[in-house]
């Protein structure tokens, strides 16, 4: 695929009261969550914006950011200190291409490492100075006939302040060290990322073997979460010659898990790990066993959980908890899976005035520099309850 720059620019606010405005607190759990860019890729036919014309797409493209940066102005700022985003001048990275060819003879069998050509940023990569790092970066590529973007967000009300309000930031130098163990838990070299797609009769077979006594109705999210745990770790325990931990991580939205719930809207890194773990020496343990540990591990994610975690002790709390589980099983080099779905997403209905994409790629290749690793992506590909899985393993 032959893809041209067209052009780089800084897109900055509209507002220019932007600049006045206070410095924007991060919240706790943004302080722990390294920085990488976690993409997505929109892909739009040909005859849903046969209205407009190209350079009419990008002027009209380039005002919408800038009003949105307006209104998300933190996304037009640089972090500081691990601890605030200020400087809202800065704005936001746009790039325009050029891509010479089809997209639906793209589309026909996407090959992953070309996704990463129409992004503007290195998919899930490890970020060194996160203080230069921009918020948010748009790259528009047009297809001989068709157009691709990545997403920026919808105008409406972000909540922005509720999450710093309930998981107040802690002291850079508190954070550091449970963020470098992040880090290197998270991040490592010679990944290979692989698309698989679940028709709805291989989905609802593998949910009706996943049930049991002890989970009746297991969601979808649930049964693939523990049929690929498991596959992981049978194939882990035929190559590791000592036993091992494994242990699963679940990514789990907690807007809807608190009191009072947060708006779906609302904007940071609003989420906790839903973890379990099982011994790879454990020949005996079932497909059934895994589901059942997966459901536990949500189900203990609930209020009473989470209230521990919020106002001024919210950091003895999750560093409690981090430490804690890290003693536990961390010693023992234990073999770590991250899972997090996006099923409950509206990703095929994203909208920016030219109908609804025809497809949303994900990540594109991670690639075998430092990037995420044994991470697995959840997510529908818009067609007959399709599931896609996006892998990228170790």
């Amino acid at each position: 695929m032959d893809i041209s720059i067209i052009s780089k620019e800084l897109i900055k606010s509209s507002s220019p009261s932007i600049h006045h405005l206070l410095p924007f607190k991060l919240s706790l759990l943004d302080q722990l969550f390294p920085t990488t860019y976690i993409p997505m890729v929109f892909f739009f036919p040909a005859n849903n914006i046969q209205d407009f014309k190209g350079l009419q797409i990008s002027t009209q493209l380039k005002i919408s950011l800038s009003q949105t940066l307006s209104t998300f102005y933190p996304l037009s700022g640089r972090v500081r200190n691990n601890s605030i985003i200020d400087s809202f001048e800065k704005g936001a990275p746009y790039v325009e291409t050029r891509v010479k060819g089809s997209l639906f003879d793209f589309l026909k069998q996407p090959q992953l490492h070309l996704l990463n050509k129409v992004l503007p940023c290195q998919p899930f990569g490890y970020e060194s100075d996160p203080e230069a790092t921009p918020q948010v970066a748009i790259q528009v590529n047009t297809f001989d006939g068709a157009n691709t973007r990545d997403h920026c967000g919808e105008k409406m009300n972000p909540g922005l302040f509720k999450a710093s309000s309930r998981f107040p930031p802690r002291n850079e130098l508190l954070v550091q060290f449970p963020l470098w163990v992040t880090e290197n838990y998270m991040f490592k070299e010679g990944n290979v990322t692989q698309r698989f797609v679940f028709d709805a009769d291989a989905t609802a077979t593998i949910r009706d073997k996943a049930k049991s006594k002890r989970v009746q109705n297991p969601s979808r999210t649930e049964a693939l979460t523990a049929f690929i745990w498991k596959s992981y770790t049978e194939a882990c325990r035929l190559l590791c010659a000592q036993p091992r931990p494994s242990v699963s991580i679940h990514v789990v939205n907690i807007r809807r898990r608190t009191e009072p719930r947060f708006s779906r809207y609302s904007t940071g890194n609003l989420w906790r790990h839903a973890m379990t773990a099982c011994e790879l020496a454990d020949t005996k343990i079932e497909f059934n066993d895994l589901v059942s540990l997966t459901r536990e591990s949500f189900t203990n994610l609930n209020y009473g959980y989470l209230k521990a975690f919020q106002c001024e002790n919210g950091f003895q709390g999750i560093s409690g908890s981090f430490l804690k589980q890290l003693v536990e099983i961390g010693s023992r080099n234990p073999e770590i899976f991250l899972f997090s779905s996006l099923l409950q997403f509206d990703l095929n209905d994203v909208d920016f005035g030219w109908g609804k994409p025809i497809w949303v790629g994900l990540t594109g290749e991670v690639g075998r520099s430092q990037g995420w690793t044994n991470v697995t992506f959840f997510k529908q590909t818009g067609r007959n309850n399709e599931v896609e899985v996006w892998m990228t393993l170790n």
